[in-house]
């Protein structure tokens, strides 16, 4: 779609916002940015911007007046796209992007695009490694920090550029096309904003709408809804497996991650050469493996990075040892099944941080997940209450309630022993009390430093 002379509205002055404004004016564009906080200013969206952009500037009710001078929509991942006003802009046949669906339209090159649950970030940031030892031009780009539409004009025909791509963003799709997708994993969070398991799945599963039989998705065959989704999705579809050992794609055999592919194995690696820790990231490593062989990337390319590659920061990161108890950064587990992930990790006796914003989450498996490994569970936020009633009546008693995060790693240094792990693990949101799961995750680590 040309957009030189068009009336953009974008929607949200966030950083998303402010990313795909500064898209919208390079491609000629007029711009006015909504936000429906009436007590914003324009001073404030301004300050937001690193190079001077003109805009115009709507601030709490948008009239119809001023919705019918818009030729387009451009959407931020956390506005809902079931407000009355993007209501009534279908009402008007206006075209309603998100940031994805706007860079992809001014993007060159072939793209690689991750979503799921949980794993995005780590698979993301493994992909890209592996792509940058590889090609000449290539880009991560999406959740991971970088906005999509900060990269879009730089990409060439050339380039492979490296998503991470959240149901929010899938939203807003329309001609957004892969080269190859990857679907990690399905499990119930965001309900509040997708309102049924059933939308949230057709959401993830949309990320190979464009796709046709010369593209790949790579997908976990241990997920039964994903199973069962395979047959309708019109890629190439390449399965992986930590749990069970397939007739062709990437499985886990004792030690070792293989790729089997017409009827020929090949050793990956063993999983004791790995920096990454879990057997989640297995998964990650071989849906990594699997999008990396579609893009013909050599196997000797693959193998080295993969070896090489560390963990993202807030996903089950190690942060000191002091007085012998290990601390570790989960802050990026925001919903209970990354959190579980994040228990079965551990190999030492643990006290689990937990808590934070409510997204509808049920709690029970998590709690289930502790078995003999969890000794005590310090909470605080929002959920802390639904969280303790539901241990409670579950049997695990050893609960400890806070208020600050300061408070709660305080608290589980003093019912540490010498040989345990602390585990920020949240399973929660960080909003709240937080601008985001990163700033959590680093007055966690500030708050470890400060018991030296």
């Amino acid at each position: 779609m040309e957009l030189k002379d068009k009336q953009v509205l974008v929607v949200g002055s966030g950083l998303s916002g402010v990313a795909a404004t500064k898209l919208l004016k390079k491609v000629g564009a007029f711009v006015t940015i909504y936000d429906s906080n009436a007590n914003v200013e324009k001073d404030d969206v301004l300050k937001k911007f690193d190079e001077k952009v003109e805009f115009d500037t709507i601030f709490g009710e948008i009239s119809k007046e001023q919705m019918a001078n818009m030729d387009l929509v451009v959407l931020s991942p956390g506005v809902p796209t079931d407000l009355p006003f993007v209501n009534e802009f279908r009402t008007m046949n206006t075209p309603i992007w998100g940031e994805i669906e706007l860079a992809y339209n001014f993007a060159k090159g072939k793209v690689v695009a991750i979503t799921g649950t949980n794993g995005k970030t780590t698979t993301t940031a493994l992909t890209g490694s592996i792509m940058e030892a590889h090609f000449a031009s290539s880009f991560v780009v999406g959740n991971i920090g970088t906005p999509y539409t900060d990269m879009a004009l730089q990409t060439k025909e050339d380039s492979v550029t490296v998503a991470e791509i959240s149901s929010f963003q899938l939203e807003t799709i329309h001609e957004f096309h892969p080269k190859v997708s990857a679907i990690l994993n399905i499990t119930p969070d965001h309900l509040n904003r997708h309102h049924t398991m059933e939308n949230y799945i057709n959401t993830k599963i949309s990320i190979t709408r464009n796709q046709t039989e010369e593209d790949a998705c790579i997908l976990n065959y241990e997920d039964e809804e994903l199973r069962k989704a395979a047959k309708n999705i019109p890629a190439k579809v390449i399965f992986f497996s930590s749990k069970s050992e397939l007739e062709e794609g990437l499985f886990l055999r004792k030690d070792e991650i293989i790729a089997k592919f017409d009827g020929k194995e090949e050793v990956i690696c063993n999983i004791h050469e790995l920096k990454l820790l879990g057997a989640h990231n297995y998964e990650n490593i071989m849906a990594a493996v699997g999008m990396a062989m579609k893009m013909d990337v050599p196997m000797d390319i693959i193998k080295k990075t993969i070896k090489e590659f560390k963990a993202v920061e807030h996903r089950i990161e190690y942060v000191d040892t002091i007085n012998d108890v290990k601390y570790y950064n989960d802050s990026k587990g925001t919903n209970p099944d990354a959190a579980i992930k994040a228990v079965q990790a551990m190999i030492t006796p643990t006290i689990v941080i937990g808590g934070g914003y409510d997204k509808e989450s049920s709690y029970e498996e998590w709690i289930a997940s502790f078995g003999d490994k969890v000794r005590y569970l310090v909470l605080l936020g929002q959920t802390k209450d639904k969280i303790a009633k539901t241990a409670k009546k579950m049997g695990f008693s050893n609960i400890v309630m806070v208020e600050t995060l300061k408070e709660a790693v305080e608290e589980s240094t003093k019912l540490a022993n010498k040989g345990d792990s602390i585990l920020l693990s949240p399973a929660c949101a960080s909003w709240g009390m937080f601008k985001n799961f990163e700033e959590r995750g680093d007055m966690f680590k500030q708050y470890v430093n400060e018991l030296k």
